[in-house]
């Protein structure tokens, strides 16, 4: 069993930054890779970023390609959202999530079995 927790989430402002952290939990660790999604007011739940945990290998939606930056510590068993140049509609619940093995939908939340409970992001202009 895996547990995920969110952190790092805040209110900041327009071209500002926030980093986000995610740390899984459990006696031994196994997962094959790990996303972020973001969820805003009204909307539906969408991909964010994915990194997988053997060789750092990333997949980014084309909304935060360039801007955001997702990483691994894997001796810490924690992924990293680095969100730069934040702009009002990144505004949104994000939370983490878990694969277990090599799913085909990986930018959809089919492809995840484990997920964080959220954290808020606000961004003002």
């Amino acid at each position: 069993q895996v547990q995920l927790v969110e952190s790092g989430g805040g209110l900041v402002q327009a071209g500002g930054s926030l980093r986000l952290s995610c740390a899984a939990s459990g006696r031994t660790f196994s997962s094959y890779a790990m996303a972020w999604f973001r969820q805003a007011a009204g909307k539906e739940r969408e991909f964010v970023a994915r990194i997988r945990w053997s060789d750092g290998y990333t997949r980014y939606a084309e909304s935060v390609r360039g801007r955001f930056t997702i990483s691994r510590d894997n001796a810490e068993n924690t992924v990293y959202l680095q969100m730069n140049s934040l702009k009002p509609e990144d505004t949104a619940a994000y939370t983490c999530a878990a694969a277990t093995m090599n799913k085909s939908p990986t930018t959809t939340v089919r492809g995840y079995d484990y997920w964080g409970q959220g954290t808020q992001v606000t961004v003002s202009s």
